[in-house]
């Protein structure tokens, strides 16, 4: 297994037998900072997250993968491939009759107890979760690589950075708008300076409310959204017209982002999964943020 040899390559060399490790496999380090190796391009390929699944495909090794988990909706195609539960709780029998020869892992929402138990059965595991924007590029590049996609991989990486750069250049002079976004309506949910969602408010001139909590996606409440006053507020939802959760912002009326109708949707597959769909979200997230700064 390649599990195996890795470890078998690793302790030649420390002992000096050997100059370079496994030197004709195919290597990346993952988000976890692990080298992850195999001896061919993976031709069975095991999606745990929508996100991940996403990132395949768009690394162009789609035709490789065996299975995904709950809400791998994007592309479509996507839908026809196996289910082997959802990214919190993965169907282990049926993940491992698939035979898979990469998993990808998505680091802090895969049960630990599962992901472990894969690696104990030799499987090779890409954990992946991409912080920043050069991350989501990253993670294609080295995804394409493990998958043999290497080119189209590199071509959609490229792409993405030259279109965030593009945004980066066209909104850096904004004048600043504060913003709150909601990723959940029960518990009330945000995210923190440390997500990526931060960096798509920051990359189009706003500024989050929340970025000092401590938690990631912290938890707040309603107290926090009035007191921190919003001029703005972006919302997701549990499906990607459902707009539902900006209605109960317009009972507010103190609230300058509902004075100012600036209650803005933006479908959740574009802005909550670290994809190159996110380009997209990004900019719809800009063109919201410039109707906010027309209504001032």
């Amino acid at each position: 297994m390649p599990h195996l040899r890795q470890l078998c390559s690793t302790a030649l060399l420390l002992t000096g037998l050997i100059p370079f490790a496994w030197a004709d496999a195919l290597c990346v380090v993952d988000d976890k900072d692990r080298q992850v190796c195999l001896d061919q391009p993976a031709q069975r390929i095991a999606a745990l997250s929508p996100g991940a699944t996403e990132l395949v495909y768009a690394a162009g090794a789609g035709d490789q993968v065996v299975a995904v988990v709950a809400y791998s909706d994007y592309p479509p195609k996507a839908r026809q491939i196996t289910s082997v539960g959802s990214h919190t709780r993965v169907d282990m029998e049926t993940l491992v009759a698939l035979q898979p020869d990469l998993v990808i892992g998505w680091v802090t929402g895969n049960p630990a107890e599962q992901t472990e138990r894969l690696e104990e059965l030799g499987l090779p595991i890409f954990y992946l979760e991409p912080r920043t924007f050069e991350d989501v590029s990253t993670a294609i590049e080295r995804m394409a690589h493990l998958a043999g996609t290497d080119t189209h991989g590199q071509a959609v990486a490229e792409d993405f950075r030259q279109g965030i750069d593009t945004l980066r250049q066209r909104y850096q002079d904004s004048s600043p708008i504060s913003v709150f976004y909601q990723v959940w309506k029960e518990p009330l949910m945000t995210v923190n300076g440390d997500h990526l969602i931060h960096q798509v408010i920051e990359l189009c001139g706003g500024e989050n409310v929340f970025a000092d909590l401590p938690r990631l996606i912290p938890r707040i409440d309603v107290e926090s959204v009035l007191t921190a006053n919003p001029e703005a507020i972006m919302a997701g939802g549990m499906g990607e017209e459902n707009k539902e959760w900006l209605t109960d912002w317009t009972h507010y009326s103190s609230l300058q982002a509902t004075q100012q109708s600036n209650l803005f949707f933006i479908p959740p597959s574009l802005i909550q999964r670290p994809t190159p769909r996110m380009l997209a979200g990004a900019q719809l997230f800009c063109e919201k943020l410039e109707i906010a700064r027309a209504r001032r």
